[in-house]
């Protein structure tokens, strides 16, 4: 039977991602804003490298949540959470904030390879472990009016880089070299990979 488990994440494709191989989960929500803030810092830090970023970011999610299990008194499962950031030029294109920013993102995406890291990290009683997915996307060159109509969608404004691989950007996609789930959010092997390693079985 598949293993239970707790998923650190709001993610709607991380969740979509999971009950593909049949892992039966719960959400489990770590806060964002107010009133306290955030639970978990996840800006890059000033000399903090895009590899060492986001595996640090997806083992602190896991490791939190494991705290919030024992904070709430909730009954213990493993935690499971990611990080994904899409790299351009050594550079991470964040979630845009708005239109011009998403814009400013298809520009530098537009004819180029970049590169696509999720880390994934799963935390137990005792341990905690990560793995790191690691792809290259390319995009075909864009037109200004196709970007312009991209923009006005609803779709790059949660998205890490402005786009979704399973979205209307999978137009924009000539080539990818990876693990389409990996840039999809969740790597589905990598995941695998962490569960049999703590005792729980996909298949």
């Amino acid at each position: 039977m598949p293993g239970t488990l707790y998923l650190a994440s709001r993610s709607p494709r991380r969740r979509e991602l999971l009950k593909q191989i049949g892992v039966k989960f719960e959400a489990l929500l770590l806060r964002l804003a107010n009133p306290r803030g955030p639970d978990i810092d996840e800006s890059q830090g000033a000399d903090e490298s895009c590899s060492v970023y986001v595996e640090r970011t997806a083992r602190e999610k896991a490791a939190f949540g494991l705290n919030v299990l024992r904070m709430r008194s909730m009954q213990y499962r493993p935690v499971l959470a990611a990080d994904t950031i899409v790299i351009v030029d050594g550079v991470v294109l964040p979630k845009p904030a708005n239109a011009e920013q998403a814009r400013e993102f298809m520009m530098k995406l537009s004819g180029r390879t970049h590169e696509v890291r999720t880390a994934v990290a799963l935390a137990m009683e005792g341990s905690l472990t990560a793995a790191i997915s690691v792809s290259q996307v390319t995009f075909r060159t864009l037109e200004e009016s196709e970007i312009t109509r991209y923009c006005g969608t609803p779709e790059p404004y949660d998205k890490a880089g402005g786009y979704a691989i399973q979205g209307l950007a999978a137009v924009f996609i000539e080539r990818l070299e990876g693990s389409y789930s990996g840039v999809m959010g969740l790597p589905l092997y990598e995941t695998g990979q962490l569960m049999s390693l703590g005792g729980m079985k996909v298949l």
